[in-house]
């Protein structure tokens, strides 16, 4: 049986309905797409976990593809996703093969990342692997802004981020307990690049494609994705 709290009671199933006027889409498809790519070098025996999952999209796509996966998320229930909060998942340590969790850990206060981030490794097995994404407050036109008007551009609200963090916190957040075995960078925040985001985000959607495969360095990039190894 479904069940919606937070966000999804207010929005919705809005990662099932993309809306083309959503700035965020350009950044969501390009993620998705390395999401799927990681999981697609899973094996089907694998145990499987996306934390804070939402509608559970990639869960309930790979469980029809026959991938032993689950979803978990505070917020929302149904037949592939449990209703909990992964800071007590409930878990028995070294169970896990695989986490995702995907634009979660900034919805956390600062003390509750570094307890996500000690859950996850204490339920993933010694060699375990973790793909994870967090926005950078340091991205390019926030270090711009910061240098003419001596105020960042934070990568939402305080109330709905407010573990916003520069990325290089969060490689020292991670590096506690985890190898980083690739870096990658999702839209550097050029000022062109952003308006157009803000505006015409369906319609942009190939520039992203080529700023990031061209200028996508992860330092001066809105989303970092990390390809973890537990240590």
């Amino acid at each position: 049986m479904e069940n919606r709290s937070g966000e999804y009671a207010r929005r919705g199933d809005y990662h099932v309905r993309l809306e083309q006027d959503w700035p965020y889409l350009p950044v969501y498809l390009e993620k998705i797409k390395l999401a799927r790519a990681f999981l697609d070098e899973c094996s089907r025996q694998e145990v499987i976990y996306d934390m804070g999952c939402g509608e559970g999209v990639l869960v309930d796509e790979y469980r029809k593809a026959g991938y032993n996966i689950t979803g978990m998320d505070a917020n929302y229930a149904s037949a592939t996703v449990i209703q909990r909060s992964f800071l007590n998942s409930g878990l028995d340590a070294n169970s896990v093969d695989v986490i995702v969790c995907l634009d979660v850990l900034e919805h956390l206060i600062y003390s509750d990342q570094e307890k996500a981030i000690a859950e996850f490794a204490r339920i993933l097995k010694a060699g375990g692997r973790a793909l994870m994404t967090v926005p950078n407050l340091a991205h390019l036109a926030s270090r711009l802004s910061f240098l003419v008007t001596g105020k960042l551009i934070r990568t939402s609200g305080a109330d709905r981020h407010p573990g916003d963090r520069p990325v290089w916190e969060y490689i020292q957040l991670f590096k506690k307990h985890f190898k980083i075995r690739r870096r990658v960078g999702l839209f550097p925040t050029f000022p062109l690049l952003s308006l157009l985001t803000l505006h015409y985000p369906s319609r942009v959607v190939w520039m992203h494609r080529l700023y990031n495969r061209l200028l996508g360095f992860p330092n001066i990039c809105f989303l970092n994705v990390f390809y973890l190894e537990k240590k």
